[in-house]
């Protein structure tokens, strides 16, 4: 039985990825700032460090993962295949089957070479139409989101969440904090389409519902974003939800409105109306500064114009769970039938799918 020349090249670090030796030098001179005494009077460039530390501490473990497993895969193969073992050679032919997957998904990962890719991540979420249907799907788009970026060892933070009228909610936003999460999730941003029986309808009738999601990143205070605050709109209300007596009987929430542009961010989370403001300041600069990233990509998509209509023929994905069960994403045309996998946070086909589109759309891009 043949095997399969998965990996089976020579593997090949210098001018691919990234440049291996530079790459460890450069990782052993982070790792010396790391240990500077002085390295945390300045927080934000000592985060900054940490931040590209891990980053390339994980991109070298990825490759020095991919040898040791492909060494020792192709050796079991050769001894099993010596001994005529085929269930032994079948095992290896696994192995490098998903050594080639963990390559292809690190290889992605490497060319999250954007400015702001690496950086953490604010994910905002809005039921659009379908009513109470469409607040209960928003709602589980949240969950959704929250449980990959649990999977991924990453933190969630709400940030601002408002509910509906009967069940779910209107609007929810989190910050995510993790290696590469800005790169990841750029990729969720756009409406998202659910057809479902609905538990809310005492006919068991079949409903369809629209939700958003946006993605914009954290961007730390060394990017300079001018606003000038007189084209700022600055709203307090009453927080909702849960969060003690004082939250709710005060008007500690804060809402910024960008007149210029229409852009608005919310914060209900922190105790202060003080706090609030200054993490709304923080995620105004963020959707500014992302509103920017958008307009300099060559693959941009208009986002605002999408965003005028959570509805009919904007969405990303659907996800239908009746009549049959199925996720498809509608720009790349991945699918799936897991769909529970999917709504509890399997993503990474995905967005995997997604990102690879946008780095071969940039690169023909670069060619022409």
């Amino acid at each position: 039985m043949p095997l399969a020349p998965i990996l089976s090249g020579p593997s090949d670090c210098s001018g691919g990825v990234f440049d291996w030796a530079p790459a460890l030098r450069r990782l052993d001179e982070l790792n010396a700032r790391a240990e500077d005494p002085t390295l945390w009077n300045d927080p934000d460039a000592a985060q900054s460090l940490m931040r590209e530390r891990t980053r390339l501490a994980t991109q070298i473990e990825a490759v020095q993962r991919i040898e040791r497993e492909r060494s020792d895969a192709l050796e079991f193969a050769e001894m099993a295949q010596a001994e005529g073992d085929d269930g032994s050679l079948d095992d290896a032919q696994a192995q490098l089957e998903n050594l080639k997957a963990f390559a292809a998904r690190a290889e992605l990962e490497a060319l999250l070479s954007g400015e702001a890719d690496a950086n953490d991540c604010f994910v905002e979420i809005n039921s659009g139409a379908g009513g109470t249907e469409s607040a209960d799907w928003a709602a589980m788009l949240l969950r959704m989101y929250t449980r990959w970026a649990n999977a991924h060892d990453m933190k969630v933070e709400l940030i601002e969440e408002t509910d509906g009228e009967t069940a779910g909610i209107k609007s929810a936003t989190i910050r995510v904090e993790g290696v590469n999460a800005y790169g990841w999730l750029k990729t969720e941003a756009g409406v998202h389409r659910l057809v479902r029986i609905s538990p809310f309808d005492a006919a068991a009738k079949r409903h369809t519902s629209f939700a958003s999601a946006w993605v914009y990143p954290v961007v730390d205070d060394k990017i300079e974003i001018e606003i000038n605050p007189s084209d700022v709109r600055t709203d307090t209300y009453r927080a909702s939800g849960s969060g003690g007596q004082h939250v709710n009987k005060t008007d500690s929430a804060v809402r910024l409105t960008h007149i210029p542009t229409g852009i608005a961010v919310a914060c209900q989370n922190q105790r202060s109306q003080h706090q609030n403001r200054e993490q709304a300041w923080k995620m105004l600069r963020a959707r500014l500064y992302e509103a920017e990233l958008q307009r300099r990509e060559v693959i941009a998509q208009a986002v605002e114009d999408n965003k005028t209509d959570i509805g009919w023929g904007h969405q990303i994905r659907s996800y239908v769970l009746q009549p049959y069960q199925m996720v498809k994403d509608l720009r790349t045309q991945v699918e799936t039938s897991d769909t529970d996998g999917v709504l509890n946070g399997d993503l990474d086909r995905f967005m995997a799918a997604s990102l690879a589109q946008r780095v071969g759309a940039t690169r023909d891009a670069g060619e022409d």
